[in-house]
């Protein structure tokens, strides 16, 4: 069986009125993207798209053309972003919403759920919430769920089970995760659906393991995030495992009886302390690459990650940069890759980060400085593995 490559998708390539007053007037991901400058010897900025094609994703040609184009260098699938933050609130919508209603945009997607609070905390900025993420009550679950179903439906969707599949970005934030999950699994079943299929992409890890929920069946090993933590984790002292672990018991607890107030006050005091004591970390790409292929072999409830590259000094500063990618290495270690998930017991799926993170520096999309190779790099990959596996 071929392994299928599905792209994480950032729809933040549009203004919209909840920026435009964070950040100013006609602010997208190209903002920062552009403004980007080196903050050390030999980093890669700015990233400038080809041809300075600064798009606007209200434009539906350009999601055509994405698709077309994707698809020739083998990609499978978009992963969209969804941002809902509850009682129909949401945000950077119309793409999706446009390419749901353009046939045209020919390629299988999926969607997942950043369930997190929109905040100016990723620009390096105060912590200020431009959208606070609510989880509410049945009634806010159902207009949910009303409005993901015609996604569900559709011919398009990505299915894995034999049914949509849906993806939530930090499950840990829900309090009520389990009883939200079976809410959505019913009205699914009611629409005629043999349910979902729910998915973690966030490496929720705790000492070097995934923690598991009862209504979620797959586990994203989403890269380069995933491989950062488990790194810092092995490094712990035998006093930070105490603390993490008192912190972890006190997140569940909160959770599980629904203390909302007392979860964000946690969250805030946390988010303020990472603030204050953050530095801009380099990490090296060839390092983090060889752990991801020496971790040990998949297993069921795995779904493999992958990176293009990681940078996101343009929204942070005080961010993540790798140094030393290439596409030609990119094309090494996902040749590798693939052979690791064909040997594995875990879905032939792997998803990438990412298709356009522009201003994370994670995109397959072609930029002035290497034009098409990283696609090109991924579409030899692919093509390696399929005549392996047709042998």
């Amino acid at each position: 069986m071929e392994t299928k490559i599905i792209a994480f998708y950032l729809p933040q390539f549009h203004a919209i009125p909840e920026n435009d007053k964070a950040y100013g007037k006609d602010f997208t991901e190209w903002t920062n993207t552009s403004k980007a400058r080196p903050l050390f010897d030999a980093q890669y900025q700015p990233r400038i798209p080809l041809n300075k094609n600064y798009y606007n994703l209200l434009d539906v040609n350009v999601m055509i053309n994405q698709a077309e184009l994707a698809q020739k260098f083998g990609v499978y699938g978009f992963c969209y972003y969804h941002y809902w933050f509850g009682d129909d609130k949401k945000l950077l919508e119309k793409p999706v919403e446009n390419m749901l209603n353009t046939p045209a945009v020919d390629i299988p997607f999926c969607l997942c759920w950043a369930n997190e609070n929109w905040s100016k905390r990723w620009d390096g900025g105060n912590n200020e919430i431009i959208m606070k993420q609510e989880y509410g009550d049945s009634h806010s679950w159902q207009n949910h769920i009303d409005y993901l179903l015609p996604f569900f439906k559709d011919e398009r969707y990505i299915r894995i089970d034999d049914r949509p599949v849906f993806i939530v970005y930090k499950p840990e934030l829900i309090p009520q995760l389990d009883a939200m999950i079976s809410f959505f699994q019913d009205a699914v079943k009611k629409a005629g659906l043999l349910g979902i299929t729910v998915v973690a992409q966030y490496p929720n890890l705790f000492f070097g393991k995934q923690q598991k929920y009862d209504s979620i069946k797959y586990y994203i090993h989403f890269e380069p995030r995933y491989i950062e933590e488990l790194d810092r984790q092995m490094h712990f002292s035998d006093e930070q495992k105490k603390i993490e672990l008192r912190k972890t018991t006190i997140k569940q607890w909160l959770a599980g009886h629904s203390l909302n107030w007392l979860l964000k006050v946690f969250w805030k005091l946390k988010d303020k302390r990472t603030i204050k004591t953050k530095k801009l970390k380099i990490r090296d790409y060839d390092k983090d690459w060889g752990q991801i292929l020496s971790d040990e072999t998949y297993g069921e409830s795995d779904l493999p990650g992958a990176f293009v590259d990681w940078d996101n000094t343009p929204r942070n500063v005080n961010g993540l940069a790798y140094k030393n990618a290439s596409p030609s290495k990119f094309e090494f270690y996902m040749k590798k890759l693939l052979k690791k998930v064909q040997g594995s017991h875990c879905k032939k799926i792997i998803f990438l980060n990412a298709w356009n993170e522009w201003a994370e520096g994670a995109h397959l999309e072609p930029d002035e400085k290497y034009g098409f190779a990283y696609l090109e790099a991924l579409k030899s990959a692919l093509d390696e593995s399929k005549s392996v596996s047709d042998k």
